[in-house]
């Protein structure tokens, strides 16, 4: 057995969900089988965004052609912040102290800075939080330890104007049969609001008309989520199909309505990632047609807005009061106390699910737990499991 049995960081906050000029308050435990003679324990609070991809592209010609990979990057620092627990902090001179065997706890608090974006995590680019423990020993391998926490921005749909707007969008399409013509595919697509949170239904409302002499193999309706990735040099878009609903098969001549089906809206991070200038997030209501044989998709988007908050008035058809003058619509701190009445949401995991957050300074040594998946808001007025939507893929777009 080693001399350190444990060395763990504890949130204060058991969801560890905050928001921007939070106090971020907690503990440190350490334990040990024997004494260590160490320089400190110290924690490191670390908040920042990374995008990094690579290309492979062809140079020269003849027999001096060869491949190359390109890195694509950038990144931002958020906060950067060192609190010694115990001992001596980094660079500090004097004898370095002995810590007996026994069991310690050590409280920390942090104060996070203000307009930080929301955690988000993928395989080109993420916004990432977390609390970094060492114990700093001279001339010997440290300990360490990490524990990653979520920051959601409260986006408040009442604040943004087109959150509450209608709106429609149609278009139609011309198929080709045996060489010749056929007549067109139409279809009209409408949305009573565009403002939406995660756990929320989107009702939608079409109509798609098979003027044509082949079969429509389905129609569906789905959210996408579009990420454009910011590097020094070159951007990078991906498209992630998050959620999506079918209807059957529409023969030649016949039509399909949509009216008002259910598309559930799963926990995503908040419109445009604001605070974050390296990644962009757009999402899109979009309505489907397939034809059968070789034709592209009948495609109608419409763009929509994902917040945090809620729109008061949905809030209130779901039995929720009103507001009290002056207050917000829904508490958006998790460990606050409401003046309203009203619980705060719940949070549930990132459909994108868990990803390893190891990073390059970390080793096999390293404790804590390292797979983590950063939970949203989510308001579960439709009774539906936030576990249980499609698998998210990804998908490159130009």
């Amino acid at each position: 057995m080693g001399k350190l049995n444990i060395f763990e960081i504890t949130f204060s906050n058991p969801q560890a969900v905050y928001y921007g000029g939070q106090l971020i308050q907690g503990h440190v435990t350490v334990e040990l089988n024997d004494e260590i003679k160490m320089r400190g324990i110290r924690l490191h609070f670390d908040g920042g965004a990374r995008v990094h991809w690579t290309e492979r592209h062809s140079t020269g010609s003849g027999k001096s052609r060869r491949t190359v990979t390109r890195h694509y990057s950038s990144s931002e620092t958020y906060f950067n912040h060192t609190l010694v627990l115990f001992g001596k902090g980094p660079g500090q001179k004097g004898d370095d102290p002995v810590l007996k065997a026994g069991r310690y706890t050590y409280p920390f608090s942090f104060q996070l800075p203000t307009g930080i974006p929301s955690s988000y995590e993928s395989f080109t680019g993420r916004v990432r939080y977390s609390v970094g423990g060492v114990i700093d020993r001279p001339w010997k391998f440290d300990h360490t330890t990490r524990r990653a926490f979520t920051i959601v921005d409260p986006l408040d749909l009442n604040l943004e104007p087109m959150a509450t707007q209608g709106a429609s969008a149609n278009d139609d399409k011309t198929l080709c049969c045996l060489c010749c013509k056929s007549g067109p595919i139409s279809c009209m697509f409408k949305l009573d609001r565009l403002g939406y949170v995660p756990g929320e239904v989107i009702p939608i409302t079409g109509e798609i008309n098979n003027g044509s002499r082949r079969k429509m193999t389905s129609s569906f309706a789905d959210i996408r989520m579009t990420v454009q990735y910011h590097a020094r040099t070159k951007t990078r878009t991906r498209c992630n199909i998050v959620s999506k609903i079918w209807h059957g098969a529409i023969e030649p001549g016949d039509s399909d309505i949509w009216n008002g089906d259910h598309l559930p809206v799963p926990p995503l991070p908040p419109s445009g990632l604001r605070g974050c200038r390296i990644i962009d997030i757009k999402y899109t209501a979009v309505l489907n047609v397939v034809p059968s044989g070789l034709a592209f998709d009948l495609v109608v988007p419409i763009d929509i807005i994902l917040g945090s908050i809620p729109l008061q008035r949905v809030a209130q058809q779901y039995g929720l009061p009103p507001p009290l003058p002056g207050t917000n619509a829904i508490p958006m701190q998790p460990s606050a106390p409401s003046n309203m009445g009203l619980p705060p949401p719940s949070y549930a995991e990132c459909a994108f699910g868990k990803v390893n957050i190891r990073e390059e300074s970390d080793n096999e040594h390293t404790r804590g737990n390292m797979d983590y998946a950063p939970v949203y808001s989510y308001y579960n007025w439709n009774q539906h499991e936030a576990n249980t939507f499609m698998p998210v893929t990804e998908q490159e777009t130009e």
